[in-house]
């Protein structure tokens, strides 16, 4: 690390972490799709992928939480920088989840009624599925190569009550920060290790949906297009969740380090935005996933 300065902003030394985290997400992409096609080598590339993955994070946040410690980044600009550059992240996290909600709309609204005849497709329907019931969700259509589930996830079971742990979560880590800003160390600690409880409870919860889901309700990714949106939304939100845990965590011991105080934590606020994110993807799953 380097304490350069240019005027009054600090200038970090080049890092190739950037090239590392690179190499780990290559290695990982890499790997699932040749473990979806049998290769022999395509878990061991996923799991060499994702060691290289956590050892960047380590290594990574590591010289940026010393860098903080040392006073470098404690700069107005350097601030704003930091809070524009994970406004810009969370962005492209929105853009992430559009598409896939945008692909299950797209199914729903366009494609469902298109293969049922709606409209001026009767033809269309005939032709390509005459047996096809424009339900969603599709469930055990007669048709070509297709098995559907046998039947859908309900709404107010697990998806509910990790509804409700995962709001419980947001206001949590809100105390937390109010607690920070106000210099009430003790339920600063108590309001941040209840968050994590909350997102590991429902990361083991959504497992436990999960198995039931393949077990007992024949719901997989190859289960027609209610499972694939199913689990690449659902899916794709648990990583999210299991991130923000990890970063939870992080952000739990730099507080049990007195690394913040009410005038520098910008690195617990990026995390907090980034939970109520979650949280609020989550809300929008709970609705056209599990409700509607």
């Amino acid at each position: 690390m380097s304490d350069k300065k240019d005027g009054s902003y600090y200038l970090p030394t080049p890092s190739n972490w950037p090239v590392k985290a690179c190499i780990g997400l290559l290695c990982m992409l890499s790997g699932i799709a040749n473990w979806v096609h049998g290769e022999w080598f395509g878990p061991y590339l996923w799991g060499f992928g994702l060691l290289m993955i956590f050892y960047v994070a380590f290594g990574w946040f590591s010289l940026v939480i010393s860098e903080n410690r040392s006073g470098a980044t404690l700069i107005p600009q350097v601030d704003r920088s930091f809070r524009w550059g994970m406004c810009w992240f969370i962005f492209s996290e929105v853009m992430f989840f559009g598409a896939f909600f945008g692909a299950l709309f797209y199914v729903r609204v366009i494609v469902i009624p298109t293969l049922g005849g709606a409209g001026d497709h009767l033809i269309s329907h005939l032709v390509l599925w005459p047996t096809f019931s424009p339900d969603w969700p599709v469930l055990q259509n007669p048709g070509p190569d297709f098995t559907g589930p046998k039947s859908v996830m309900e709404a107010w079971g697990i998806p509910a009550l990790n509804t409700f742990i995962l709001l419980s979560s947001g206001a949590t880590v809100t105390v937390a920060h109010w607690s920070l800003l106000k210099g009430r160390r003790t339920i600063m600690l108590w309001a941040q290790f209840a968050t994590i409880l909350l997102g590991v409870s429902f990361l083991l919860l959504q497992a436990h949906e999960y198995t039931i889901a393949y077990l007992e309700k024949g719901l997989t990714l190859g289960s027609g297009i209610y499972g694939t949106t199913f689990f690449m939304l659902t899916g794709f939100h648990g990583l999210h969740v299991t991130i923000g845990t990890i970063g939870l965590c992080t952000i739990f011991y730099r507080m049990l380090k007195n690394d913040f105080n009410p005038l520098n934590h910008f690195a617990f606020e990026a995390i907090s935005w980034y939970w109520h994110f979650v949280d609020v993807v989550w809300l929008l799953l709970f609705v056209f996933v599990y409700w509607l």
